[in-house]
């Protein structure tokens, strides 16, 4: 199945490529964007406990205000100096005595000074516990992945600034390559070798999104109409006029375009070259479909950008 970390490095490729730079392997970057991951994990969690202990300070000061009002009834009293105090002080000094419960995270044994210093302590922990965690496994290899081989499509898309999509590339192979290569090499293909698209250039980069497809489970349909739509991909193959013909569409381009069945099928023969009209498709000799499997990943150049700046913030 294709992943996340899959398009980063077709992305990291062709950065690399028209950088001039060499640029991380495949086992790099997939362990880079898993450390990525668990580090946004972890400010995410870290966010929500403060997000949690400022309501749970709301809280307290309501009930403070609370208590207040009730006593509003009752004769003024003559303020005393523990009164005058800030409410968590008073909080803390009446929480002393060992009868008394408390929804402060902090032990109530500790006074304001030594609380502020044990948070300050924890903060600097968590802080430092992503860096070091991450020095550490970066100072250890990954042990050997046995390489993965799936035939593949990459595709490179535009994205405008309202979010529109349109094709900028897409080659792939019916082969079985190593992920490794295949994905590096057919990241390139499809950026410069589109004969449908003028190679990609430098400036581009910052509207482009890397989309993998992995491929699996073929079988010949039994007939043209023999496959679901949104599951399956399509290779067909046929001849006409003494020439043999073939095309492919993957399992996610007829339902983006709206398409029928019958729609596809004729839209695939006609990508593949032939020109007939469409209600004489029927008639065209030798049509074989293949139907296919495959999901696909996708990531754009901010997330991918986003991710490049935190390796190279932890390298440094």
């Amino acid at each position: 199945m294709a992943t996340t970390a899959h398009c980063c490095y077709c992305f990291e490729v062709l950065a690399a490529t028209l950088e001039k730079r060499s640029h991380r392997s495949l086992n790099q970057t997939q362990d880079l964007w898993t450390q990525y991951q668990q580090d946004l994990s972890l400010e995410d969690a870290k966010k929500g406990q403060e997000d949690d202990e400022m309501t749970q300070d709301d809280g307290e000061s309501s009930d403070g205000v609370l208590e207040e009002l009730e006593t509003d009834d009752e004769e003024p009293r003559r303020p005393t100096p523990s009164m005058l105090q800030p409410p968590k002080i008073s909080r803390l000094q009446a929480s002393a005595s060992p009868a008394s419960a408390s929804t402060v995270s902090t032990p109530s044994s500790l006074s304001a000074t030594s609380s502020r210093a044990a948070l300050g302590e924890s903060s600097k922990s968590s802080s430092n516990t992503s860096f070091f965690s991450f020095t550490r496994r970066s100072q250890q290899p990954s042990p050997a992945r046995k390489e993965e081989e799936y035939p593949l499509f990459v595709t490179w898309n535009t994205v405008s600034s309202r979010g529109h999509k349109s094709l900028r590339g897409c080659i792939g192979t019916f082969d079985a390559r190593e992920l490794s290569d295949g994905l590096a090499s057919y990241a390139l293909t499809a950026a410069f070798d589109d004969t449908r698209f003028t190679p990609i250039n430098l400036s581009e980069l910052p509207t482009l999104a890397a989309s993998v497809t992995l491929l699996t489970a073929f079988t010949p349909a039994q007939h043209p109409m023999d496959w679901d739509l949104g599951t399956h991909g399509l290779r067909v193959s046929f001849s006409h006029h003494g020439k043999r013909y073939g095309a492919t569409y993957l399992p996610d381009v007829a339902v983006e375009q709206g398409w029928t069945k019958e729609q596809t099928i004729v839209s695939l023969m006609r990508k593949a070259g032939w020109v007939g009209r469409s209600a004489d498709w029927k008639k065209v000799a030798d049509l074989r479909v293949v139907r296919y499997q495959g999901k696909k990943a996708s990531v754009g150049y901010r997330e991918w950008r986003d991710w490049r700046t935190w390796v190279e913030k932890e390298e440094r």
